[in-house]
């Protein structure tokens, strides 16, 4: 799945009930609960079966059947029940292992509330293009994840010029971006279900085989089931005839309502997610979708980092772990827990690329505060662009590209590119309609000459 080979489905867990039976009930609470006292493996790991079949050492002298049947009774012990249910009507449920404690304390601390970040890129100006590279980033790899063909050098360029879109794939990607600066204003208002078609409607307008699929629910006729390019299936979603009640529940979950005890917010977002994905309520684009809802709860519970943080970047590296998390959860009892530690080590990674970022963006604002300081007229904004041709000596400039890339109206951006012209640091050349500007020759020679 995203590599065009078949995904490996996980083994099915032993049956517990059979091992009670063979091992006797009495031996069970005597020899093998007494060794199995938590919800991991001796290093802190939720295993799945999948991978506690391979692992050494078992505690205890245990065979690894009693191991497993030990560390699931402690598991639905201690587990909580979310309104998610499975078709049969068996509720999904999580537990609270220290590593997603852990976990949710790291993502407290640096991507909500005050959190220092380097002067350099405090100004608003630069938060500004901060938030449109991530929209631009997580636009793309959204897009990528769910099949779109392209370059990212292409695809940052159909976003920054504003262009038509050619193709299906580029049309995904300008879907997503718009959908993207779409949350932003709704991150204030309640999850409904006309919220849920709104997003579904702006991630695939023109992009679905049939445009009334557009911003509606699945109906009965319609066989949607998830699987890869050979045909196998990994999940079958939950009748269509049930999706009503269904994301009724969803939204009463979004906005706080159920269930009875406290969840924490990231916890919240990364069931959303996984909740939409598991209904599926949409012939396509639910991929999309469900992340669409994860930014939308993350902003919503003021987790305000996650403008510039780009999830699916991180999922793209290892597109085959997002689809096994999913299919963790899904094969051993409705474990959540799955899903929620994988989710959570993603977005721990994006944290850090987005901090790793800032550091090195920091750094070329030092350097070409340095190279322009004798030029104390220039703004922010033709600042970033100079810097940005420097490292790009052949790339071309477009209002429109200078006005998306700075969030800015178009008059603006016309006076910062053509200021820059009048001053000798870009050429400019007119083709077709469109002014195009680029750097001169020596451009680093000219700004020293200039200062």
């Amino acid at each position: 799945m995203g590599d065009g080979k078949a995904m490996h489905l996980p083994a099915a867990p032993p049956d517990r009930q059979a091992i009670l039976n063979e091992i006797g009930h009495l031996k069970f609470f005597e020899q093998v609960l007494p060794q199995v006292t938590g919800v991991t493996d001796s290093t802190g790991r939720y295993l799945h079966w999948d991978d506690l079949r391979y692992k050494k050492p078992i505690p205890g002298g245990l065979t690894r059947e009693e191991w497993w049947a030990g560390l699931r009774f402690q598991r639905e012990s201690r587990a909580k029940e979310i309104p998610l249910e499975c078709k049969d009507g068996v509720s999904f449920s999580y537990n609270l292992p220290d590593s997603i404690l852990e976990s949710l304390h790291e993502i407290d601390q640096r991507a909500a509330g005050t959190i220092q970040m380097p002067d350099e890129i405090t100004s608003p100006e630069m938060k500004d293009r901060y938030y449109v590279s991530s929209l631009i980033e997580e636009s793309i790899t959204s897009s990528v994840l769910e099949g779109a063909a392209t370059t990212r050098k292409a695809a940052q360029e159909l976003l920054r010029t504003g262009r038509k879109p050619k193709d299906q794939s580029e049309r995904m990607i300008v879907n997503n971006f718009r959908t993207m600066k779409l949350i932003e204003s709704l991150r204030g208002e309640k999850l409904s279900s006309d919220l849920i078609m709104e997003l579904h409607r702006s991630i695939t307008e023109k992009t679905l085989d049939s445009p009334e699929e557009v911003g509606r629910f699945r109906r009965a006729e319609e066989r949607i089931v998830v699987e890869d390019m050979y045909g196998h299936v990994y999940h079958v979603p939950p009748p269509a005839e049930d999706l009503e009640k269904r994301i009724e529940a969803m939204c009463r979950f979004a906005n706080g309502e159920s269930p009875d005890f406290f969840v924490h917010p990231v916890l919240r977002a990364i069931i959303l997610h996984f909740w939409l994905a598991y209904d599926h309520p949409f012939t396509d684009g639910n991929g999309r979708t469900a992340r669409a809802l994860f930014y939308w709860s993350m902003l919503r519970h003021s987790y305000w980092l996650f403008e510039f943080i780009s999830i699916s970047s991180v999922i793209l590296d290892a597109p085959r772990s997002y689809g096994r998390a999913f299919l963790y959860a899904e094969n051993d009892e409705n474990d959540l827990t799955y899903f929620l530690v994988y989710h959570l080590e993603i977005i721990k990674k994006a944290i850090k690329s987005l901090h790793r970022h800032i550091e090195r963006k920091a750094n070329e604002v030092r350097h070409l505060e340095s190279l322009l300081r004798g030029v104390v007229d220039l703004n922010y904004r033709q600042r970033v662009m100079l810097g940005h041709a420097l490292r790009h000596p052949h790339q071309y400039y477009t209002i429109r590209s200078h006005q998306t890339s700075h969030d800015v109206v178009y008059q603006t951006a016309r006076t910062d590119l053509q200021d820059l012209a009048n001053r000798g640091l870009l050429l400019s050349r007119k083709i077709g309609r469109t002014w195009h500007y680029r750097a001169v020759p020596h451009l680093e020679r000219a700004l020293k000459n200039l200062s």
